[in-house]
């Protein structure tokens, strides 16, 4: 995980994680205590000294999902790691994943479950980087999300913060050698059965060989655009939170409000994970009603799902 030894002096890599935590907290701030979801790579270890240069009371919460052989050791070590570069607690959080809607969403769904759990009110600094923006942006691009997806992850969506989503994947790599620290390089991270991986290995070097460059600062540039306007529309849209809607109530409103409107309901009823053709879907008691049945769409539990259907002019979820 980390030569022994002091930690090195900070280089030019080194000192623009450090400037990119800085901005975070002038911008989010003050918080002078923080959780740091540590992994041990390159990323969240990074973040984590970024953080101690900072001057923050730093505690470090490293997730062990048990997907791998010896993921146990991998996080005791990622651990020992944040306690001798100077994190106040540093502690291991094991996991179950389940199977529910796919290993990438599962390991999510358990990992930010744990995280809250453990961060005693706290907020949670994660490593995203503007890498995983430009591959946020992609996957919900080719899935159809919609303009929420295409803003990608928010600097800072309660309790949780993502300080480097303007530092290259690059630089965090290049800190953690100025530091001295190696960090564990994760096999999930090369496997091509997760769709992340190919676009990251595949997808993105291919645009950026074919556009010139600059593709992956240009998505992120488009997610911070979008994520304004979406933000500005947010706060125009009706956020109806009953257990029946009107469709009176949306039917007038434009597109772009109503759909807001019908997110902001689904979600209140227990909807996870929506995507544009299921929120079309629904859409489409409002605006194109010919007596369709009901509609599926994920439910607020693993392997449940949500029924939508209209009676009259009433629509109600369940």
């Amino acid at each position: 995980m980390d030569r022994p030894g002091a930690v090195n002096r900070p280089g030019p890599a080194a000192l623009r994680v450090r400037h990119a935590v800085r901005a975070w907290l002038d911008a989010h701030g003050p918080v002078p205590a923080v959780a740091v979801a540590l992994s041990g790579g390159a990323d969240s270890l990074a973040l984590l000294t970024g953080a101690l240069a900072e001057g923050l009371d730093v505690r470090a919460l490293v997730i062990d999902h048990g997907l791998q052989e010896g993921s146990a050791a991998v996080a005791e070590r990622a651990a020992a790691t944040a306690r001798r570069l100077g994190a106040r607690r540093a502690e291991v959080l094991g996991v179950v994943v389940d199977d529910a809607g796919g290993p990438e969403a599962a390991a999510r769904t358990a990992r930010y479950a744990a995280l809250d759990a453990a961060r005693d009110g706290a907020p949670v600094l994660l490593g995203h980087t503007l890498d995983d923006q430009a591959e946020t942006v992609l996957l919900g691009l080719g899935r159809g999300s919609g303009a929420r997806s295409l803003a990608g992850m928010a600097a800072w969506a309660p309790p949780y913060g993502r300080p480097l989503l303007g530092v290259r994947r690059a630089d965090t790599r290049a800190a953690c050698a100025e530091l001295g620290l190696t960090p564990w390089e994760d096999p999930h991270n090369l496997d091509p059965r997760y769709t992340r991986v190919r676009v990251r290995t595949e997808v993105l070097p291919l645009l950026e060989d074919v556009l010139g460059g600059g593709v992956a600062e240009a998505l992120a540039r488009t997610a911070a655009s979008l994520r304004a306007d979406n933000d500005a529309l947010d706060g125009l849209a009706p956020a109806p939170s009953g257990p029946e809607l009107a469709v009176e109530e949306l039917a007038g409103l434009p597109a772009a409000l109503r759909i807001r409107a019908l997110r902001s309901w689904l979600a209140a009823r227990g909807a996870r994970a929506l995507t544009g053709t299921h929120l079309a879907a629904v859409d489409a008691f409002v605006t194109d009603w010919r007596g369709q049945g009901p509609t599926a769409i994920p439910g607020g539990s693993a392997g449940r799902r949500l029924q939508v259907h209209r009676t009259g002019g009433i629509l109600r979820a369940w």
